[in-house]
């Protein structure tokens, strides 16, 4: 059966040159976008400033800052919690930072964001 009108088969209509177009596009923005993030950092703290975490936009953690009198060798749990909180809350922002700037270019189309093309 020949296709009428640029329709695809079962009558959704579309032009697949110019779907091609868009994903191109999309694509190229993300990975803009994916290097960008590269550069963005998110910092956060834990026990009150205790604790402090910057992470990358790769999702990496790029530092951990300890405040001297968090450092108690009769406490090491205390602080080993701290850091993991902390950690843990850097990279849960980190992901967040990631899915905001992706969801801008797939503009709610319900990719994750870091759907490879």
């Amino acid at each position: 059966m020949a296709r009428r009108g640029g329709a695809f088969p079962g009558g959704m209509p579309g032009n697949m040159n110019n779907l091609m177009k868009q994903a191109q596009k999309m694509q190229k923005q993300m990975e803009e976008t994916q290097g960008e993030l590269e550069t963005k950092t998110v910092e956060v703290t834990a026990g009150g400033g205790a604790v402090t975490t910057v992470a990358s936009g790769k999702k990496e953690i790029v530092s951990i800052t300890l405040k001297e009198e968090v450092v108690d060798p009769e406490d090491i749990e205390m602080l080993q919690d701290l850091i993991v909180a902390s950690v843990n809350e850097a990279l849960r922002k980190a992901d967040e930072m990631v899915n905001q700037e992706m969801s801008k270019i797939t503009g709610g189309l319900g990719l994750p964001g870091g759907f490879p093309f």
